[in-house]
């Protein structure tokens, strides 16, 4: 009896001990969604049975899928007690695209390689951490966009590159989540405003594409030939009938066209109509832009100007935008017009206004219309904030935020656009802030279509008097550095609160840029700042912008630094190059300026020699001085 009682015991403690182990040894379920892979193929061609492409796409795969779990969680990386059955959620969904071919085994991948990565690095804080601010900043300037074109998906993955054999110097464990892959994952997740499914972003930084559509082939053949087949039995069933329904119905649409939206001529419509099928553009009616705009009611104004008047609106799915309506249009005009639609619609950056469609439309009362349709900045313009409605004075750091997107923006538009873009009406009120005060810069791009003599102030030429360059007034000479002028005077603006153009007391125009050029000749720079501007900014940080705005607006066409070198003295810490005397005022003859210009070698500021400290040469010794940089750079 007591042995068939100790027989009991040892059989029930060995049925507990193997419970509790098998307990113990459970795999706890992947946190991983592999679930979009099945919408991704390789960018180049489709999978393969070949070895080397399946691991690569595999490993590409992986961190497209870690980058969505970076942005859910923080974490780079699945807990390690989660590796096995990670890789066999991966490898159930591979069974699809690679039958019988086994993951690890093929491509030499050790099991606990899907936990492990770049120097241990396994959150969004240790990664920032590792990175200077600087060149997380690089970083988000240049992939902060969409990147389905090839120019910002190159800019991108060379920044992301720097900053890998910069600070990822480290040992990676495995070669699948290692030092290399860790940035595209980290920009997908955080950086791009458009995430990791967009389509540029899975394009440009992990190599692959969305499928969607050649996936489902022969869906699509299924259901064109079950609708040929109802098409067809309608047909036969109508009958005559039919024909004669058809035929009313194409003269009432036909008249109804005649009397309220008639479509341009055949010759210029069909521009517009490449755009719908090329962009994702909408081609609003005009009824619906009356609707949205309460039949263009006056208190829906928020802005006008030579081109016409901009109108606030709610479109039928309760979206807020903006409509910019142009007055003394004809059809003539519409080739143009559609050709700049266009390049306003491939181009985009989170410092330009977004194009959200147009609409374009002859009616036998309101005559020919062109509209564009653009996102509703709710803060208004820097014009509003400065000179305007809103009475609070901007804070140092908001001034800060919005002179670098700015010029993030124009940067973008001279070098990251294809074509290369001139703004040509760089001012206060086309710069628009959104709900964070991020700045967006409106109306590039339109300054090509605005009619002749319906400029404010107007020069010859498309422009704003006081912020177009004196070369592009005097003999309309148009670079980007004409541009570049324009950003220093609303920089002047936006440090000094004071507008580009006033009149003094015997009603003669005085330019902020000579205002701001004596004060900086004394040696009173801080003086341009404006008077009880709220969590004032440190005193050199203050004196580096003045000086760079003075820079930008200086009046010699080769003085000034271009875009991109602008944004590189706003972020870092470079110095200020030399400023270059003003020989001459901004009001003299046209050979004085055309001397002056000469006077200044054209690789003043791109040469080593040009970038040095901030100084000012003095009137008796400016020309000697020139002549000997010039001949130095030589």
């Amino acid at each position: 009896m007591t042995l068939l009682r100790q027989l009991l015991i040892f059989t029930f403690l060995a049925l507990l001990s193997t419970s509790i182990l098998a307990q113990n040894t459970t795999t706890p379920p992947c946190p991983l969604d592999f679930t979009a892979l099945r919408n991704l193929a390789p960018r180049s061609n489709k999978p393969t049975t070949d070895t080397s492409q399946a691991c690569q796409y595999i490993k590409q795969g992986l961190r497209f899928v870690e980058a969505r779990y970076l942005q859910n969680t923080g974490n780079f990386l699945p807990p390690l007690n989660s590796s096995q059955s990670c890789w066999l959620s991966y490898q159930k969904l591979l069974d699809e695209v690679y039958p019988n071919f086994d993951i690890r085994s093929s491509c030499g991948f050790q099991t606990s390689w899907i936990s492990q990565g770049c120097m241990n690095i396994t959150t969004r804080t240790q990664f920032e951490s590792l990175i200077p601010s600087p060149t997380l900043s690089d970083v988000v300037a240049n992939c902060n966009q969409s990147l389905e074109n090839n120019s910002p998906c190159a800019a991108c993955t060379t920044s992301l590159s720097k900053l890998q054999a910069s600070y990822l110097t480290g040992p990676s464990v495995g070669n699948v989540s290692d030092c290399q892959g860790y940035p595209s994952i980290y920009a997908a997740a955080f950086v791009n405003m458009y995430g990791p499914t967009d389509k540029g972003t899975v394009k440009c930084l992990f190599f692959l594409d969305i499928i969607s559509k050649s996936g489902s082939k022969k869906r699509k053949k299924k259901v064109l030939i079950l609708v040929l087949s109802i098409v067809c039995g309608v047909g036969l069933l109508m009958g005559i009938g039919g024909c004669w329904l058809l035929r009313r119905r194409h003269e009432v649409l036909k008249r109804r066209r005649d009397s309220k939206i008639d479509r341009v001529e055949a010759g210029t419509g069909s521009g517009l109509d490449s755009i719908s099928e090329s962009t994702t553009l909408v081609k609003f009616t005009f009824e619906e832009i009356k609707k949205a705009t309460r039949n263009f009611n006056r208190d829906f104004i928020i802005g006008r100007g030579g081109y016409g008047n901009v109108y606030r609106g709610e479109l039928a799915d309760g979206s807020e935008v903006a409509l910019k309506r142009f007055k003394n249009c004809s059809a003539a005009g519409d080739a143009s017009f559609a050709h700049e639609v266009e390049v306003i619609a491939s181009v985009r950056h989170v410092n330009l206004v977004a194009l959200r469609g147009y609409c374009i439309a002859t009616t036998p009362f309101e005559g020919h219309q062109r509209i564009i349709v653009c996102d509703l900045m709710k803060n208004g313009s820097l014009y509003d904030h400065l000179f305007g409605s809103m009475m609070e004075k901007l804070s140092w750091p908001s001034r800060q935020k919005i002179a670098l997107g700015t010029a993030r923006g124009l940067a973008y538009l001279h070098y990251g656009a294809q074509p290369g873009i001139i703004h040509r009406d760089i001012k206060a009120s086309n710069i628009l802030l959104d709900e964070r005060f991020e700045p967006k810069v409106a109306d590039f791009g339109l300054a090509k279509f605005t009619p002749e003599g319906m400029t404010h102030l107007s020069t010859r030429v498309a422009g704003t008097m006081g912020f177009v360059a004196p070369e592009y007034v005097l003999y309309g000479q148009l670079t980007d550095r004409s541009d570049v002028y324009s950003f220093g005077v609303v920089l002047l603006e936006l440090l000094s609160g004071k507008k580009a153009l006033v009149m003094d007391h015997d009603n003669q125009p005085s330019l902020l840029t000579d205002w701001a050029w004596s004060l900086v000749k004394k040696g009173r720079s801080l003086d341009v700042i404006e008077g009880d501007m709220p969590e004032l900014g440190e005193q050199d940080v203050l004196e580096k912008y003045v000086l760079i705005a003075v820079l930008c607006s200086h009046p010699q066409l080769y003085a000034r630094p271009t875009m991109d070198q602008v944004v590189k003295m706003l972020e870092t810490e470079i110095s200020v190059p030399t400023i270059p005397e003003r020989p001459i005022p901004l009001v003299a003859e046209r050979g004085d300026i055309e001397k002056s210009i000469r006077s200044i070698g054209s690789d003043q500021l791109s040469s080593p020699a040009g970038y040095h400290p901030y100084t000012f040469e003095s009137d008796h010794a400016s020309h000697n001085n020139q002549e000997g940089s010039s001949s130095d750079t030589r």
